[in-house]
């Protein structure tokens, strides 16, 4: 009877023994589970963090171009905000000054409103990649209290030749007229001259100079009698637009070639762009920024009937 009853303990502890073993067991592999999902979700969340961390990182700088600087200015901000270890440093200087310093290597962007052929040699322009971002249109502007609305092509060549002193040949009160220009890196001021003064060469030593638009249009609104000209991106209401030939220059008479003084706004870079300096240019000419080129007017390419 000793002997059964040894036997059932026996077993018993046996039993105990195998079922500690099941638990354990049971719950090393729940362990392990848990250790092996969480190691997952770890490497998704790197994973992740690797995608989000692709975003556009460094320092370029744009330069030349005035007319075209509104556009770039606002542009590069909204660029920054989406990618905040990225800085885009956007100057002025003049088209002239912006092909200049991207050829010789001295910025990544040389921003114009001329082609580059146009300022440079030719082996030196043939080094540079043109970006055509969009188009801009160039109005007479002159003070607000010209009398006058209107100018024909010949009388706007006569007064920056020099021809025509007084507003009153023109129709206007009899009051001095004083020109304002930009300096001669300017590709706005390269623009008019093609456009609106047959190229014909500017009276020297009659005129004024602002280095900036900005500049022009501050100094048009102060300066009664004043006359100058600016990209449509700066006309506001402290100036006054003129019409040329009866047309005025609006976007849609622009478009449609009714109206001429007009060019392309560019973003030249040595060579194919790269890095950061090729992911602004593709942000540039996105349809994301297309609605911001309408609101600081400029006009979309793909809005143009007419082309150079």
């Amino acid at each position: 009877m000793f002997k059964a009853k040894k036997s059932i303990v026996v077993v018993m502890a046996v039993l105990l023994i195998g079922l500690l073993v099941l638990v354990g067991c049971g719950k090393q592999a729940t362990n392990q589970s848990q250790s092996s999902s969480g190691n997952q979700s770890q490497s998704q969340s790197q994973s992740q963090g690797t995608s989000q961390g692709s975003e556009a990182s460094g320092s370029i700088t744009a330069a030349g171009s005035s007319a075209l600087l509104p556009l770039v200015e606002e542009a590069a901000s909204q660029f920054m905000s989406k990618n905040p270890n990225a800085r885009i440093n956007v100057q002025a200087g003049g088209s002239g000054t912006g092909l200049k310093l991207v050829s010789e290597g001295s910025v990544d962007i040389g921003n114009s409103d001329i082609f580059a052929e146009e300022k440079l040699d030719a082996d030196k322009a043939k080094e540079l990649v043109d970006h055509k971002v969009c188009v801009v249109g160039f109005a007479t502007v002159v003070n607000p209290d010209v009398n006058v609305d209107n100018l024909t092509k010949q009388q706007l060549i006569d007064i920056f030749t020099g021809k025509i002193t007084n507003w009153k040949e023109v129709g206007g009160n009899d009051q001095k007229v004083v020109i304002l220009n930009r300096p001669t890196s300017s590709g706005t001021r390269a623009t008019f001259k093609k456009y609106a003064l047959d190229g014909k060469e500017e009276a020297q030593g009659i005129a004024l100079t602002e280095e900036s638009s900005g500049a022009i249009k501050k100094a048009i609104a102060d300066t009664p009698g004043s006359i100058s000209y600016l990209a449509l991106s700066y006309v506001d209401g402290s100036v006054k637009a003129l019409k040329l030939d009866g047309v005025e220059p609006t976007v849609e008479n622009i478009t449609t070639g009714k109206y001429p003084i007009w060019s392309y706004e560019h973003m030249y870079t040595k060579g194919e762009p790269t890095g950061l300096t090729k992911a602004f240019l593709e942000y540039m000419m996105s349809d994301e920024v297309k609605p911001l080129i309408k609101e600081l007017g400029y006009i979309p390419n793909s809005d143009m009937k007419v082309s150079r």
